[in-house]
């Protein structure tokens, strides 16, 4: 059976290109679909402000029958050229059949379309930078994954390798039981509460768009020293954010303040995968009312974001954000949370999360291949 790419150009193309997943994978139990009015939204250069510095080409590879069979798409962010003076191209929301011929079919068009282009590296996967879901999942194939985190069948690590492309990177997921705060994280916050060097709030949901002005300030501060980091504009912040408004709860989303400049600041986010799994891609005739009704039976937490502007680092604000969320769980009977992702090497928080008995249960790694001039 031969097969051949079509670009994605029509609203039709464009809706077997989001569909596909469902053919991939229908045997696979810890899938969860995604919402294919969401997916379409973040695909719509008119919508996502993720194009207003970076264009994208999708492709579809269909069998002889005209059947989707695979999918690809190829990105250039500029923004990430700018900040790392690299002409390099994405690839991601990649999947096909199990058939190596098909998977070298996209990976070879990522290629040519990287020489077309004059662009050094292709990397990925990445749907479709760093601020979005990225990385092939290597490890941790046993369970469904949380929101944000992708998910895919075991032989694309297979098809990645064969074809060429080498590791850049490893994300790693951690996974912590909680019990009870470890005892050094209760006498650190005694020793903080009496240093009283910054205060410590709950997200205000009644000024959201203020509150998230914020957020955005810290993230592209603190984030902006990390491997693979591409700031963040407004625009995008908001957008990511108003997709998430209906699910934060503002208790765990704290703010770190010194002298009334923001600081700092986690977010853990309930693992709406598992209402999402029941839903199979749509909030229509009864999504919502279902999405409403299973939202406060979600017994899991994920840990997305923790972080602290450089010059305040050395005051303790991330041991208190460690203190008190995992306190705030305890209250709640939370009994595990997932913190994710972290880069493989960055001591910094991964020596922390062992510290509070984190365990590595999820891997994911960012491919690369060079262009050959």
């Amino acid at each position: 059976m031969g097969f051949k790419l079509v670009k994605v150009e029509t609203h039709q193309d464009l809706n077997r290109f989001v569909r596909l997943p469902w053919k991939i994978y229908k045997d696979q139990p810890c899938w969860v679909p995604p919402l294919i009015q969401e997916r379409k939204k973040f695909l719509n250069p008119d919508i996502n402000p993720f194009f207003e510095h970076a264009e994208a080409d999708l492709f579809l590879a269909v069998d002889d029958n005209g059947s989707p069979v695979g999918r690809i798409a190829l990105v250039h962010d500029r923004s990430y050229q700018d900040l790392h003076s690299e002409s390099v191209a994405m690839f991601g929301l990649f999947e096909a059949v199990d058939d190596p011929i098909l998977s070298r079919l996209l990976l070879d068009k990522a290629y040519q379309w990287c020489e077309e282009r004059g662009h050094a590296r292709l990397m990925g996967p990445m749907n479709l930078s760093t601020n979005h879901e990225c990385g092939l999942m290597i490890e941790g194939f046993d369970s469904s994954p949380m929101f944000g985190i992708p998910y895919n069948p075991e032989y694309y690590g297979e098809h990645f390798e064969a074809w060429g492309l080498q590791k850049a990177k490893d994300l790693v997921s951690f996974r912590l039981d909680l019990v009870k705060v470890p005892d050094y994280l209760e006498r650190a916050a005694t020793k903080l509460k009496k240093r009283n060097h910054f205060n410590v709030r709950p997200l205000d949901l009644g000024q959201f768009e203020k509150e998230i002005s914020v957020l955005w300030d810290v993230y592209n501060s603190a984030w902006g020293l990390n491997w693979g980091f591409v700031p963040m504009t407004q625009k995008e912040f908001k957008f990511s954010a108003r997709e998430m408004k209906s699910f934060i709860h503002p208790e765990f989303c704290l703010i770190a303040e010194v002298n009334g400049e923001p600081a700092g600041f986690s977010l853990a986010l309930p693992d709406v995968n598992q209402v999402l799994k029941k839903m199979d891609g749509s909030l229509f005739p009864f999504g919502w009312a279902k999405f409403l009704l299973n939202k406060k039976k979600i017994d899991t937490y994920r840990v997305l974001t923790l972080g602290v502007k450089k010059k305040y680092r050395r005051l303790g604000i991330d041991a208190w954000f460690y203190y008190e969320t995992i306190r705030l769980f305890i209250e709640k009977n939370i009994k595990w949370i997932e913190m994710s992702w972290l880069l493989e090497d960055n001591k910094g928080i991964i020596e922390p999360m062992h510290r509070i008995g984190g365990t590595i249960y999820k891997r994911h790694r960012i491919y690369e291949r060079f262009i050959t001039p």
